[in-house]
């Protein structure tokens, strides 16, 4: 099945700049339909509003981190299958773990390029 890369979606991060290098990235991919939320609680309102087919969010961020955002998707019947890829700082292993376990499809260590993004999408929604 080929990826339609004018899926709905979201990307969570409260620094604004972060929201534009990954805007541009997944714009150099094809992906143009993408909306941006600047925490957990905010994203989690437009989840509802919208059918998004992928989430990349940060992992810190107030009041809700990327970490209860995904704890939260995964809980929900509506949105358990959700592919959800954590684009963060944290490299501790325990951190990585958590998400593991939290139900994250994948996790992109910050700085990254468009190789590794690309690496790491296709890795959870095929090849494009």
């Amino acid at each position: 099945m080929a990826v339609d890369k004018n899926m709905p979606i979201l990307i969570v991060d409260d620094y604004k700049t972060m929201l534009k290098i990954v805007r541009g990235l997944l714009n150099q991919l094809g992906f143009n339909n993408i909306d941006e939320a600047t925490d957990g609680s905010m994203a989690w309102t437009m989840l509802e509003e919208k059918p998004y087919k992928m989430v990349l969010s940060d992992w810190n961020m107030e009041p809700m981190s990327g970490l209860q955002l995904l704890q939260k998707i995964r809980a929900d019947e509506r949105f358990k299958l959700l592919p959800f890829i954590m684009v963060t700082a944290e490299t501790k292993t325990e951190n990585i773990l958590i998400a593991k376990k939290s139900g994250v499809n994948n996790y992109i260590i910050k700085p990254f390029n468009l190789a590794t993004l690309k690496q790491k999408l296709q890795a959870v929604i095929g090849n494009f």
